[in-house]
């Protein structure tokens, strides 16, 4: 690629980018354009709709800016969470890292690099036509002495990670701590879930989980909720909601003034409706609350937090398949569906998922293929012998290979994360934050292979499985592939990154969904719900460019300015969107740290791979071999930290928990809260809901006992 096409790519990207800033500070004025971008603001009633015109609404500002910048870490920790302060945290991480390598990298490697003649000899009067490859290590000459200071770069810059990993990784785990001692007792802190629950003849699931834990925890067992069959249950209750919809959008439309006989057959008609399918609902809780619809699964409350652990981690049963606990997530972070399905269900669900997840990767390498010929004029020539003539217009090259094969494979991302996320929603995982942790995983090592590794071995998949089937040869040829690449992930980071997070401020999705939406509905300030921010498809993209920046520094620096522009939009935007847009839907206390850590430590160890490959191609094999320690001691770094931070992560130690229960001794509030226990882990299908009007029979609750 030459200067001048990544030139084209910046251009044609900043103007997005200013275009998208200028849209966003001009409709966010907007009152009809509250719910897309300060729904937040709007639930909580800190802004109404109701708001005079002014000529100030059509002028761009960046107000927003400046009240986003002064929202502290403690301002956001308390309206946002833990998870939110750890998302910034990765951000504020990764800009540190960047800004260090960033001096080294253009400072003083970027010379280097360009002052070698491997390749070209730069052309400082015609700099436009020079190739990228002329600022890559690509450009040094074989054997030269200059490769050492790649060699120091690549050890200064391990060092300084290593470093700010651990501060991370220390920092956050004292701020999860905190967290938990500051926070108010929450009904998970004392529930588990039990499954695989053995029942006799003649006794029911709810006798037979009294009874055990009556018999082997007398002293700190509280209660237990069994589950409960409710699919059936909860296809009533969807119905009922749509006719509630359509029957409230029915008195709402005002296009049907003119007709009001036939507006008031409907309503009328759409009312009884509603009551018949209430009266069902009614039958239908009271058919689910029998014995016979009762599943071998339930969660079981004790009196203290600490009861709660010891039953956790002790194995309950001689048999072990018998009396399986998980902790329990928060009651609004359950996910009900998979609580029905049998052990072998789950078993095969995991070994479609993973059968699934390889297929979506080999399906994927097609649009990358795609994408590498677009960068290659002479292999699209060759597709596409009709292009010719218009390949040669300079402005067009420019455009082909700098910035629309990029914007292709953004494009095809795009629905990645929402069919990871169903992947991991049928593993059998219980909760929702469980499912994005399993989905922010899988999309995180999809990118990496297919964005990486598949760009970088450019080829058949056969070729891609011969690479992986012959480990010695792996450092050798990504010192030939990786730098080879190096003008792609530059363009990468400017198409995927600036546009993308310029369009995360812009919302273009949700705005052409309430746009299109508008006509048919007449919403008011209680009748949307604010949106959670996805961890699952917004830190995979944070750590893939954490993965380039690492490897790439010391191969093609140039790459450094472009993502530390990304990672201070990347600053300013997301905050303004947690203030704005984004609420907690539940909390993990900051448990995607881990994530985060693993995938820096990959990106290290990858780091070295690929400079053990360059030194020996370079013919500096003192250099290769000297780099053999480092991967070595990263790895021994990262089982300290596993060792000495990750189980905090996993559950609480006894001395908090303990702690805390002490606290709690001399609150008088805490008897009312045991008694919310009880019903805690209603399923929501079985809370009655009123919706028609037609008498307190509908509205009264059938089930007596916690039980459901």
């Amino acid at each position: 690629m030459l200067v001048s096409a990544l030139l084209t790519s910046v251009g044609i990207n900043s103007g997005l980018c200013v275009l998208f800033f200028t849209l966003y500070s001009i409709l966010r004025k907007q009152p009809s354009n509250y719910e897309v971008y300060v729904p937040r603001l709007l639930a909580k009633g800190s802004s109404n709709r109701r708001r005079r015109f002014n000529l100030e609404m059509l002028i761009p500002s960046a107000g927003w800016v400046s009240r986003a910048w002064k929202h502290s870490e403690e301002d956001l920790l308390e309206s946002s969470g833990l998870d939110a302060v750890v998302f910034m945290r990765v951000i504020i991480f990764s800009l540190k890292v960047f800004l260090f390598a960033g001096i080294i990298g253009i400072f003083v490697i970027l010379p280097v690099n360009a002052g070698g003649t491997e390749i070209y000899e730069i052309d400082f009067a015609d700099l436009p036509n020079n190739s990228l490859d002329v600022f890559t290590i690509s450009n040094v000459n074989c054997g030269s002495h200059r490769l050492w200071v790649h060699f120091g770069a690549v050890y200064l810059v391990t060092i300084f990670v290593c470093y700010l990993l651990y501060s991370e990784y220390k920092y956050i785990c004292v701020k999860r701590m905190d967290y938990f001692y500051s926070s108010k007792p929450q009904p998970h802190q004392f529930t588990v879930l039990v499954r695989s629950i053995p029942v006799s003849a003649g006794s029911t699931v709810g006798d037979s989980v009294e009874n055990f834990f009556k018999e082997f925890h007398p002293t700190t067992y509280l209660s237990h909720t069994v589950i409960h069959q409710t699919s059936n249950l909860c296809r009533l209750m969807d119905y009922a909601k749509k006719l509630y919809g359509r029957l409230i959008h029915l008195k709402s439309d005002s296009n049907q003034e003119k007709n009001q006989q036939r507006k008031v057959d409907l309503v009328d008609h759409y009312g009884k409706r509603l009551e018949n399918v209430e009266e069902n609902l009614r039958l239908e809780r009271s058919e689910v609350s029998m014995a016979r619809h009762e599943l071998q699964a339930a969660f079981v409350s004790f009196k203290s937090r600490y009861g709660a652990a010891i039953a956790f981690h002790m194995q309950q049963s001689t048999n072990p398949t018998d009396w399986l606990l998980e902790q329990a997530p928060e009651p609004n972070d359950v996910y009900w569906p998979f609580f029905s399905a049998s052990f072998m269900r789950r078993w095969i669900s995991k070994i479609v998922v993973v059968v699934a997840c390889i297929l979506l990767t080999i399906l994927f390498l097609i649009p990358v293929l795609v994408v590498q010929g677009l960068t290659n004029l002479n292999q699209l020539e060759i597709w596409f012998p009709f292009l010719k003539s218009i390949l040669t217009i300079k402005f067009v090259s420019q455009v082909v290979t700098g910035y629309l094969p990029n914007l292709i494979l953004l494009v095809f991302l795009k629905i990645v994360p929402p069919v990871m996320e169903f992947l991991s929603s049928i593993q059998g995982y219980i909760s929702h934050s469980d499912i994005q942790k399993s989905a922010c995983n899988k999309v995180l090592w999809f990118m990496i292979w297919n964005i990486f590794f598949a760009t970088v071995f450019s080829g058949s998949v056969l070729y891609q499985l011969n690479i992986v089937l012959d480990p010695k040869n792996i450092p050798a040829r990504l010192g030939v592939a990786v730098p080879a690449q190096a003008s792609f992930f530059i363009a990468y980071v400017v198409t995927s990154g600036w546009t993308g997070i310029s369009s995360e401020l812009f919302q273009i999705f949700p705005l052409i969904c309430s746009l299109i939406s508008k006509p048919f509905t007449k919403s008011k300030d209680d009748d949307f719900e604010v949106p959670a921010i996805q961890y699952h498809s917004e830190l995979p993209r944070i750590l893939l460019f954490g993965l380039l920046g690492i490897t790439y520094f010391f191969l093609a620096p140039l790459i450094l300015p472009f993502l530390l522009i990304y990672l201070c939009l990347a600053y300013i935007i997301y905050r303004n969107q947690f203030i704005n847009v984004y609420e907690p839907k539940y909390e993990t206390a900051g448990k995607f740290w881990p994530i985060v850590h693993n995938s820096m430590i990959f990106s290290l160890v990858l780091m070295h791979a690929i400079a053990v490959g360059i030194f020996t191609i370079k013919k500096l094999s003192t250099a290769s071999t000297l780099i053999f320690p480092l991967p070595v001691l990263t790895l021994l770094f990262n089982e300290y930290c596993r060792k000495r931070f990750l189980p905090n992560f996993i559950a609480y130690p006894a001395e908090v928990l303990i702690k805390k229960d002490r606290e709690d001794q001399d609150d008088a509030t805490m008897a009312e809260f045991f008694d919310s226990l009880a019903i805690a882990y209603r399923h929501p299908a079985l809370l009655a809901v009123h919706h028609s009007g037609t008498g307190d029979s509908l509205n009264r609750p059938l089930l007596s006992s916690p039980e459901i």
